[in-house]
C-alpha cells in the first residue's frame, strides 16, 4: 500500500462524505420543482446536520448499550462501504480489500444493529418500524445478490474494481442481461434507501413509515450521526448502480490527475441519477406495505432472469 495510493482511498471516503448530503438535497430540489412547489436550499441537510451535533442528546432511561453505539456502528458500516465502492478509481487499497459480498454483509450489519436499536426502547413504533425493515431487508438482499452475481459472471470475479474495469472496457452496446439488471436493481435501491414506492422518507405517518419510526428516539449527534448514514447509503447504492452500468469516467489509477478528471464525471452522473430518482418518486404512488413482496419478488425474478440471460446467451 503506497502513500499515494492511501491518500487516493482517504479521498474518496472524503468525497463520499461530502457529497452524500449534496445528493440528498439536490433529490429534494428535484422533486419540489417536479411537484411545482418552492424548492429548499441544496445545502440543508449540512445546516441540519451542523445544528444537530451542537444539541445535547436525550437518551431514555431504559436504553441498553446497543442503542448508545448503534449510530456509530451505523456510520462505520457505511463509510466502510464507501471505501469499497470503487466511485473515484479502481485500483485503490480498499476496493481489494473486499468483494461484493461483503459489501451486501456492510449493509445488512447496519440493518441488524438499527433494528435492535429500534426494538432496544419498547416504543411500539420503533418495534414496528424494525419489523418492516427487516422484512423489506429479507426480500431485497437476494435481488441485490443477483444483480451482483449478474455482473460477476461478466468480469469472472467478484471484486467491484475488477468487475468496473471488465464492464468499462467492453464494446459499447445493449447488453440483455446488464438491462434486466438494471431494472432489478432500481427497484431494490428504491426499497433499501426508504424511498417511493416503498417508503416516504418525508412522512411521520404511523402507518407508512419505516425508516423514520425507527429513529424517532434518536436526538442531537445520535440522530445526525443516523441521518448521514442513510444519505451515505443512498450514495453508496448509486455509485454502485453507476460502477456496474455507467462505468465510464470511473479513473484506472492513483494518480491526481485521473482522480481530479474522474470526479467532475462522477459529480455529473449522480446529478442525472438524482434527478432520475426525483422523477421516478413524482410520477409513482406510495405502495401499501403488503404489496411490498410483489415489487421485491419482481426485482429477484428480473435479477434471476438476468443471470440466465447471461449464461444461456452470453451477452
Amino acid at each position: 500500500m503506497t502513500i499515494t495510493g492511501l491518500f487516493s482511498q482517504l479521498l474518496q471516503v472524503v468525497v463520499a462524505l461530502a457529497l452524500a448530503p449534496l445528493l440528498i438535497g439536490w433529490v429534494n430540489q428535484c422533486r419540489a420543482w417536479l411537484s411545482n412547489r418552492r424548492a429548499p436550499p441544496i445545502t440543508l441537510p449540512y445546516r441540519t446536520i451542523r445544528k444537530l451535533f451542537t444539541k445535547d442528546a436525550v437518551v431514555a432511561d431504559n436504553a441498553s448499550p446497543i442503542f448508545r453505539i448503534t449510530p456509530y456502528v451505523v456510520f462505520g458500516a457505511m463509510c466502510c462501504a464507501a471505501a469499497i465502492v470503487p466511485s473515484l478509481a479502481t485500483t485503490l487499497p480498499f476496493a481489494s480489500a473486499a468483494d461484493a459480498i461483503a459489501l451486501v454483509g456492510l449493509f445488512a450489519l447496519a440493518r441488524v444493529f438499527i433494528a435492535l436499536a429500534a426494538m432496544d426502547i419498547g416504543t411500539s413504533f420503533g418495534s414496528l418500524g424494525a419489523r418492516r425493515e427487516m422484512f423489506i431487508g429479507f426480500l431485497a438482499e437476494p435481488a441485490l445478490l443477483m444483480v451482483l452475481f449478474t455482473a460477476s459472471l461478466i468480469s469472472g470475479s467478484t471484486s467491484l474494481a475488477t468487475i468496473v474495469d471488465t464492464l468499462a472496457h467492453r464494446e459499447l452496446g445493449i447488453y440483455p442481461s446488464l438491462a434486466f439488471a438494471g431494472v432489478a436493481f432500481t427497484m431494490v435501491s428504491l426499497a433499501e434507501n426508504a424511498r417511493i414506492p416503498i417508503d416516504n422518507p418525508a412522512t411521520h405517518l404511523e402507518l407508512t413509515m419505516i425508516h423514520e419510526a425507527m429513529v424517532l428516539e434518536y436526538s442531537a449527534r445520535h440522530l445526525a450521526l443516523l441521518e448521514w448514514a442513510s444519505w451515505l447509503k443512498l450514495f453508496n447504492y448509486s455509485c454502485i448502480g453507476l460502477a456496474l452500468f455507467v462505468p465510464f469516467g470511473i479513473a484506472s489509477g492513483t494518480g491526481w490527475t485521473e482522480l481530479l478528471a474522474a470526479a467532475p464525471a462522477l459529480i455529473g452522473k449522480l446529478a442525472i441519477g438524482g434527478a432520475l430518482l426525483a422523477l421516478i418518486e413524482t410520477l409513482s404512488a406510495k405502495l401499501r406495505v403488503f404489496r411490498a413482496p410483489e415489487f421485491l419478488g419482481t426485482a429477484f425474478m428480473l435479477a434471476v432472469l438476468a443471470m440466465l440471460v447471461n449464461l444461456l446467451l452470453g451477452s
